[in-house]
């Protein structure tokens, strides 16, 4: 019958294993930890993102207003009869594609220039446990953000009281934003309607008006005007 033999290691064998060991364990730990981290991390990520988009959103929409490039008066024009009644309202789709363009360019450098941002989440918040969240050190997570958004306008129109109409002109914006987080990347949309400008038309409702939208999901790729009939 043949003999067992041992192999003697030697001090630096023995070492090498037990390191290659002890990163194995670590990167098994990490993993696990990652995907536990992971629903977290998204829902972080994603209200912070979110919560940064509105505000760059409504910081660029009012310093375009404040510096006035929104002047309703430049954007819609009132067609009146011999008496000085509004008759029609047209619209300056020249203006408000620039406009729409250029606030949609400006909310992209400001994106830009908070693309990359850091995540301090207290380790209790980790556990998934509700007394410790929130208590602990915090661990730092990196994350860049890449964003698209675009920008339309249109009008709507409702009753402002006894023969008053208001005209209201509105701001969509939707912003795509992918974010990339260690190991993994998500994506969120973040929309915002504002209202940019608007009057109060006091006497008869105009028999027409322009009805606009600048949004490429229209019939009309080119934003033409449409001349809607009130009766």
């Amino acid at each position: 019958m043949g003999r067992l033999r041992y192999i003697r290691l030697s001090g630096r064998q023995r070492l090498a294993i037990w390191s290659a060991l002890i990163v194995l364990v670590l990167t098994t730990v990490v993993c696990m930890a990652v995907i536990h981290m992971e629903p977290i991390l998204v829902s972080m990520a994603t209200a912070r993102v979110s919560n940064t988009v509105n505000r760059i959103v409504v910081e660029a929409v009012n310093d375009a207003i404040q510096g006035g490039e929104i002047d309703y008066g430049i954007l819609v024009e009132f067609e009146k009869d011999a008496e000085g009644r509004v008759t029609a309202l047209k619209s300056n789709m020249a203006a408000f594609n620039r406009l729409q363009s250029r606030i949609a360019d400006d909310i992209l450098l400001r994106l830009s220039e908070v693309s990359t941002t850091t995540l301090a989440i207290p380790i209790g918040t980790l556990t998934g446990s509700s007394l410790l969240a929130g208590r602990g050190p915090a661990l730092k997570v990196k994350m860049q953000s890449v964003g698209s958004t675009t920008a339309s306008f249109r009008n709507t129109f409702g009753s402002a009281g006894i023969n008053q109409t208001r005209h209201q002109i509105l701001l969509d914006v939707q912003v795509n934003m992918s974010i990339l987080l260690p190991g993994f990347r998500t994506s969120t949309k973040v929309n915002n309607e504002i209202s940019v400008a608007e009057t109060v038309i006091v006497g008869s409702v105009p028999e027409n008006y322009t009805y606009f939208s600048t949004s490429p999901n229209e019939i009309d790729d080119y934003a033409e005007d449409y001349i809607l009939n009130n009766g």
